[in-house]
């Protein structure tokens, strides 16, 4: 039983278990805003609920309150995050709520936007509307882990993931070195971010898809991000061949031309970029560009050279670190041992998951 101190009871930690539940099935759908769960309540009787739509609309809110219309009055709404105060593409949530008579209102967290943070509250209190926030708050915390950090730093979140051998190697080609089953953990992590990122040097030596190959997934595929100074990427490569308008992009520093041409005719975006004082890419400039195009989540899959740079320049948000039972011998293997270093140097936690790979291992630093 609960408190007399304590501002929430037992149910209403059940109906925003309920509700953050919802938000984390679509957690990394829903573009550049954040997955929210809704759930209503009336006469301790759920009546409605919903979760913020693929690519962000409509909101949770909205979604909710139309399911139900008749009923709704006199309800108490739960939701993860703060309800949005402001004019976007739609109406603010909180006329919604004012609107529909809704009786109370229970969010969990403070939207970090601006437009927003800390208004909510204010607007339905002053409709007479109940409100109260903080509920399971560290739930929810770790649930907008990413989208604070983008909106705090206005730059992506970013995740890296590598897999090697358990003596610490990789291949230089498209060999698999892990099983299938921790190559369906990589699909998911590519199915949770909006782009991919990786080098003309990984396209030419893989030939990789940079697609998520999960059954009824395959079309959250991210964007492929290809850093390639001086356009060498292979033209016969499957990601050139199969690029589609809009999905594919080229951060290059190149004047050939012909091949600029032959690659936008793909549909491939190509992005002119400038060269630093040491004659390559800035990468926070180039991560901060990415941000700029409307990409928000990205995962680093590419060789040593690129981890580990980003490693040390601080840049990964989180890393996945995927060890296969395999030992490696193949006279072409990479040692990333300094990789593995620097990974447990920089990052200040890291957890052995239990993905039941098989043999395979996977370390998740965050």
């Amino acid at each position: 039983m609960s408190s007399k101190k304590d501002k929430f009871t037992n149910q209403d930690r059940f109906y925003m278990n309920l509700a953050i539940n919802l938000a984390r099935g679509q957690d990394g759908l829903t573009g550049l805003n954040p997955s929210v769960g809704c759930v209503i309540v009336k006469n301790k009787k759920i009546i409605s609920h919903g979760v913020t739509n693929i690519n962000g609309r409509p909101h949770a809110e909205t979604i909710a309150l139309n399911k139900n219309k008749k009923n709704i009055k006199g309800s108490t709404v739960y939701l993860t995050l703060e309800p949005c105060a402001h004019y976007g593409k739609t109406p603010p949530c909180t006329n919604a709520l004012v609107k529909s008579k809704v009786k109370k209102v229970i969010y969990s967290i403070d939207d970090r936007d601006p437009r927003t943070f800390k208004k909510a509250k204010k607007i339905l209190k002053l409709n007479k509307i109940l409100t109260k926030s903080g509920l399971l708050i560290n739930e929810t915390k770790n649930l907008y882990k990413s989208y604070n950090y983008i909106k705090k730093n206005k730059f992506p979140y970013i995740t890296g993931k590598l897999a090697c051998s358990s003596n610490l190697h990789i291949l230089n080609n498209s060999t698999h070195i892990t099983n299938e089953h921790s190559r369906k953990v990589s699909h998911l992590l590519r199915f949770k971010n909006q782009g991919i990122l990786t080098t003309y040097k990984t396209v030419n030596s893989d030939n990789p898809k940079l697609t998520c190959r999960i059954d009824g997934l395959e079309k959250f595929s991210p964007v492929k991000i290809i850093i390639d100074k001086n356009l060498k990427i292979k033209l016969n490569s499957y990601i050139v061949n199969n690029s589609m308008k809009g999905k594919t992009i080229i951060f290059h520093n190149s004047k050939n031309f012909s091949k600029i041409k032959f690659l936008k005719s793909k549909g491939i975006k190509l992005v002119n970029f400038n060269l630093g004082n040491n004659k390559n890419f800035d990468l926070k400039k180039i991560f901060k560009k990415i941000y700029n195009l409307g990409i928000h989540t990205i995962l680093i899959e590419g060789g040593k050279t690129l981890t580990y740079n980003i490693i040390s320049q601080k840049i990964f948000n989180e890393f996945y670190l995927f060890k296969s039972d395999k030992i490696l011998n193949n006279k072409h293997k990479i040692n990333v041992l300094d990789v593995k270093k620097q990974l447990d140097k920089e990052f200040k936690n890291k957890y052995f998951v239990n993905t039941y790979l098989d043999k395979d291992k996977l370390i998740h630093y965050y």
